[in-house]
């Protein structure tokens, strides 16, 4: 009889492999129990449809309405990702974040880079547009958008300033186009264009 090779130990897997994985897990757990509350308190109240605004500043026909939301959201996220590429290449601020951004989440790969936007994008707006800013206003759910993404070091701080912002052209483009189809949109192109673009150069130059 022929006597069976022991099995080779499975590779020991490389600080950088680790690392990613942390940080898609770690992503995946807050935006899966962000979107699960989201769901719990909108069943809770008696009114899951948070996808849509209450009071939409467009009546468009509800079709129309997320085709062009889509639309509007991906170009304006399209535009904030080129201004970001802009102020990493003319300020030293904005290549010293993008630094330390991609220190912060590692080397993520396209797919993984495009599984946590798509899943922060959804979540996110889920709860910050579609139940805090329909309850409590544009400029509350801005803020607290703004603290969410509260600084770590002060690199950090211009980010945090940059969400507030965002957090207000978030909830227009919710308030104009009537539904989260545009915010979502916007967020997820923010995301994933700046992500690539900071993990494939490193810190831009």
């Amino acid at each position: 009889m022929r006597s069976e090779k022991p099995a080779l130990p499975a590779p020991k897997r490389t600080a950088q492999e680790l690392q990613r994985a942390y940080v898609v897990r770690s992503a995946t757990l807050l935006y899966c129990f962000m979107t699960a509350f989201c769901f719990a308190w909108g069943f809770w109240r008696g009114d899951p449809d948070f996808f849509n605004h209450p009071a939409p500043a467009v009546g468009l026909p509800w079709p129309a309405a997320v085709g062009a939301g889509a639309a509007a959201g991906a170009l304006f996220g399209l535009l904030v990702a080129w201004l970001s590429r802009v102020a990493v290449r003319r300020a030293a601020w904005a290549r010293a974040l993008a630094g330390e951004m991609r220190t912060l989440l590692g080397p993520l790969t396209a797919r993984e880079a495009f599984y946590l936007a798509a899943l922060s994008a959804l979540s996110e707006e889920l709860f910050f547009r579609g139940i805090l800013q329909a309850h409590l206003g544009l400029v509350v759910s801005s803020l607290v958008f703004g603290l969410a993404h509260f600084p770590k070091s002060r690199l950090f701080v211009a980010w945090t300033l940059e969400a507030v912002c965002l957090g207000f052209c978030l909830g227009a483009l919710f308030l104009v186009s009537g539904n989260l189809m545009a915010p979502i949109a916007a967020h997820f192109t923010i995301n994933f264009v700046n992500l690539r673009f900071i993990l494939r150069t490193g810190t831009p130059a």
